[in-house]
């Protein structure tokens, strides 16, 4: 019997080491999952947060969209209002028309003062290299003054038509209007780049932070298993250690007191109850460990 005992003593000591062990690690894993639930919870706040962003950009994008289209529209207006400016004004000028010289059969130039202009820099700028000499330098004189005379009367003839003053005005109005518009349209299209790189930048930041959240979730699983396997094995732990207890109690007899029977009682109760499937607490799981 003495022999037996001493057995049984020893098991019962392997058993209870154990079965700290098995509670350690068990509340190790416990806090990894809180740890884990914690991280987790945090990563999805800011992604439904960062969905949000996205979300808004969106909308933000759409209404620039809608805006570039209604500023086109403004603009398509503009161009036509310059078009029949451009128009009207040709018709109150009258511009003469002139076959170009040697283009005998081709399509006709209109001689106006900017042609004019360009054409009369065209020979200062022959006549200063000296590419004018001779009878033909006076030649070219001659022309240029002509070309001179040509320009001063038609300012004049443009400066004394008031219908023609009026299309310049309303050219130049009209010119106004469609660069303000070009440049809204613009404006526009910027913001709607801007709102849709910014909601792609949103959606590379929730697709990050939701894997992020995905693989604190897999960790949470992950040490959640292995706190409940170390859960079982404290639990079955606690049921050999109580099992060896007996037995060793058995052999030492009745003889223990009040106290002892009062106790064991107590570890009846909270045994009766481990075994029925009931959940008991951490303080009374380390009460029964502590029973021998």
């Amino acid at each position: 019997m003495a022999e037996l005992k001493e057995i049984l003593d020893e098991k019962r000591k392997l058993v209870d080491q154990k079965a700290t062990q098995y509670r350690t690690t068990r509340d190790d894993w416990n806090s990894r999952t809180k740890e884990h639930t914690a991280i987790r919870n945090e990563l999805n706040a800011e992604v439904r947060e960062l969905i949000q962003n996205v979300r808004q950009q969106r909308e933000i994008r759409e209404q620039m969209n809608e805006l570039v289209r209604e500023k086109k529209s403004i603009r398509a207006d503009a161009n036509k209002k310059v078009k029949q400016a451009k128009a009207m004004l040709d018709s109150e000028k009258g511009d003469k028309e002139e076959p170009a010289p040697g283009h005998r059969g081709r399509r006709e130039r209109k001689v106006t003062i900017h042609s004019l202009r360009r054409d009369l820099q065209k020979l200062e700028r022959e006549f200063e290299r000296g590419a004018h000499t001779g009878q033909n330098e006076k030649k070219v004189m001659k022309r240029m003054k002509e070309i001179s005379s040509q320009i001063r009367e038609m300012k004049s003839s443009e400066e004394s038509n008031g219908d023609l003053k009026e299309a310049r005005g309303m050219l130049r109005e009209a010119m106004v209007l469609q660069e303000e518009a070009h440049v809204e349209v613009q404006k526009a299209a910027q913001a709607a780049q801007e709102a849709h790189e910014l909601m792609l930048q949103w959606n590379k930041e929730v697709d990050r932070q939701r894997e992020q959240a995905e693989d604190a979730h897999r960790e949470l699983r992950k040490s959640k298993k292995e706190a409940d396997k170390a859960h079982h094995f404290y639990i079955v732990s606690l049921r050999c250690l109580h099992s060896i207890q007996d037995m060793l109690r058995a052999m030492r007899g009745a003889s223990s007191g009040d106290n002892q029977r009062g106790a064991r009682v107590e570890v009846q109760d909270l045994m009766s109850k481990l075994m029925s499937g009931d959940t008991l607490s951490t303080e009374e799981l380390m009460q029964l460990q502590r029973f021998d």
